[in-house]
């Protein structure tokens, strides 16, 4: 097996790019036949979020993102740029969480942790001139959620590496966001994960916020591991963007800082561990997925809820993580190996396969992109985990199409 050199075969953003490389290392261009799984995710990953993480840590974000949105949309470049930072941070923070090393990979962490911290400090410190806004229009809180699910996912690297003058503006920008009023919907959780945050890393926070969300979620669960979008159902991918995965971190960052919320989490739990269950078997042999509901421009995000599922370690019996790493590097390659999917600096275009601006919907915007990010949660796995280690297997969908032996479903 050839493995990447982590610190040398990297291309920034690409031709006519005005953004010098911080480090001296590069993006990666498409990944090589020969390497490993966690080559290709990794060297996908950091191509996918250094353009965001890069720009915002040398204070540049707004001079050199690129803003496609809808036509309608005028208003989005005034909350773009904090969609890209939560969102690509959420979906990196748990390879972040593992630290540097003196391995080729642990150093390109190391780097990265240090592009984050700088982008965080920019983003929040007022006399930057990247400072982000967090409360004008409702989709600040969105991802100030994201920013904070990120803070939870990489405790150590991120909030910890934090200066004590930027944790105090980053807190600061977290409250600020109480001034939106979410929508009763899955918007209850963005408002809910702020306040984890705060309570994981403050002890200040306001617990009705959490409770309501919390609440709320339990009444809107319709069956088989699958919640309503607010009452009523929604043939999306909304359980995976968003609910299943902030339900999970809300109940264990409860239990871990106040010791409750034992039974609930195991019950969330199950639940997701069906909805797992379901999204493998969702992914086709040829790694692509049903193109239902909106936000299909989330890309391979699509599949968070079964990527957290493989990153702690509670993917269900009937599938193994072999299995789950095959599926998901598949669908990696379907959604994001197309031609058009960056531009010619190296940021992500609007599309699900490719370019295809059609698909963005009123509130889509470049820096919604970004969301694509959380399917790469397993990083946060050693590469010596069975998830990395053990030989690739066809998933469900690959077996049945073959013609081969594959388990029925059952519904919980």
């Amino acid at each position: 097996m050839i493995r990447r050199n982590f610190l040398k075969g990297f291309s920034l953003l690409g031709a006519g790019s005005t953004l010098t490389p911080l480090f001296g290392f590069r993006t990666p261009d498409s990944p090589t036949a020969q390497e490993s799984d966690r080559d290709y995710w990794i060297a996908m990953l950091t191509r996918i979020t250094q353009p965001v993480l890069d720009a915002l840590h040398r204070d540049r974000i707004k001079e050199l993102m690129p803003v496609e949105s809808h036509v309608d949309a005028t208003f989005r470049k005034e909350v773009t740029y904090l969609e890209a930072l939560g969102r690509s941070l959420a979906g990196i923070a748990p390879w972040l969480e593992l630290g540097a090393d003196t391995t080729a990979e642990g150093k390109m962490r190391d780097k990265f942790i240090q592009l984050s911290v700088g982008a965080i400090r920019n983003a929040v410190t007022p006399t930057a001139k990247s400072f982000l806004n967090f409360t004008r229009h409702g989709q600040p809180l969105v991802d100030a959620a994201f920013l904070a699910h990120a803070l939870i996912r990489a405790p150590k690297q991120l909030w910890g590496n934090l200066d004590e003058v930027t944790r105090q503006h980053l807190v600061t920008a977290l409250k600020s966001t109480r001034a939106i009023k979410p929508y009763y919907s899955n918007w209850l959780l963005f408002s809910a994960m702020v306040e984890a945050a705060l309570l994981k890393f403050t002890n200040d926070y306001d617990p009705v916020r959490v409770d309501y969300a919390l609440r709320s979620h339990e009444e809107w669960y319709k069956g088989d591991g699958m919640y309503g979008d607010g009452p009523e159902f929604h043939a999306d991918y909304y359980n995976s963007f968003v609910i299943q995965p902030m339900l999970l971190d809300i109940w264990k960052t409860i239990y871990e800082v106040r010791s409750e919320g034992a039974e609930q989490s195991a019950r969330i739990v199950k639940r997701a561990q069906r909805f797992a269950e379901i999204q493998e078997r969702m992914i086709s042999p040829e790694g692509a997925f049903p193109p239902l509901g909106r936000s299909l421009a989330y890309r391979c995000g699509a599949f968070q809820l079964l990527s957290q599922m493989a990153l702690q370690k509670q993917l269900p019996n009937s599938v193994t993580p072999a299995q789950v790493r095959s599926a998901l590097t598949a669908v990696i390659k379907t959604t994001m190996d197309a031609p058009g999917t960056f531009d010619t600096n190296g940021w992500l275009r609007i599309g699900l396969v490719g370019h295809q601006p059609e698909i963005g919907e009123h509130y889509i915007s470049t820096g919604s992109l970004y969301l694509c990010s959380v399917a790469f949660l397993p990083l946060g796995l050693k590469a010596d985990n069975e998830f990395w280690n053990a030989p690739g297997i066809a998933w469900t969908s690959k077996k049945a199409f073959a013609g081969q032996k594959f388990s029925i479903d059952r519904a919980i």
